[in-house]
């Protein structure tokens, strides 16, 4: 298996893989990346229409969304959407009882959404700018800064380690893809 592709079973048994451009491909359409990210959010499982009444609600700006916004939704997730999103094993699409859930390979998919987002900043961003507000906090310490020279760099690398550390843990429990949740699904 090369670096970009990403090991996956289907529902029969039959390894498959998944390459970087199918994830990005599906990753890159909004309704797509919307269903996954409110699946996240919840319970990973919703109706098509409470689906399609939320992303309608995204793109129309209102709440709730006019009634031809939501049908358009609705019939591009039935017909295209959440089809290809089973047939790579991300969602289990159920078409009669019209309900979606996240599927095994959602949490492969996860992790290209939380280092590629689509608005803000990434975790990694995130990361480096506590970082550098810590060491820019301790050189100020160093050089006399009157504030954080009274606090001094015991107290400051505490403080930055501690935001360094509650950043962790909420990313952990937020984010479906990780190490926690995987072992908690097994």
């Amino acid at each position: 298996m090369s670096g970009g592709e990403i090991g996956w079973e289907d529902g029969a048994g039959d390894e498959e893989s998944l390459d970087a451009a199918e994830i990005h491909d599906v990753l890159r359409n909004d309704r797509r990346r919307l269903v996954l990210e409110r699946l996240r959010a919840g319970d990973g499982t919703e109706s098509v229409s409470e689906l399609a009444e939320h992303i309608g609600g995204i793109e129309a700006g209102e709440s709730p969304p006019p009634r031809n916004v939501r049908q358009s939704v609705y019939v591009s997730l039935h017909q295209t959407h959440l089809p290809k999103l089973d047939e790579l094993g991300i969602v289990e699409y159920d078409p009669d009882a019209k309900t979606v859930s996240l599927a095994h390979n959602a949490s492969d998919v996860g992790v290209y959404m939380e280092v590629v987002p689509q608005y803000g900043i990434s975790w990694a961003e995130y990361y480096l700018g506590v970082g550098l507000l810590g060491v820019l906090t301790l050189l100020g310490a160093s050089i006399g800064v009157p504030i954080l020279r009274s606090l001094g760099p015991s107290v400051l690398g505490i403080a930055v380690s501690t935001v360094v550390v509650a950043s962790a843990l909420y990313q952990l429990t937020e984010q479906r893809s990780s190490l926690l949740h995987r072992l908690g699904d097994d």
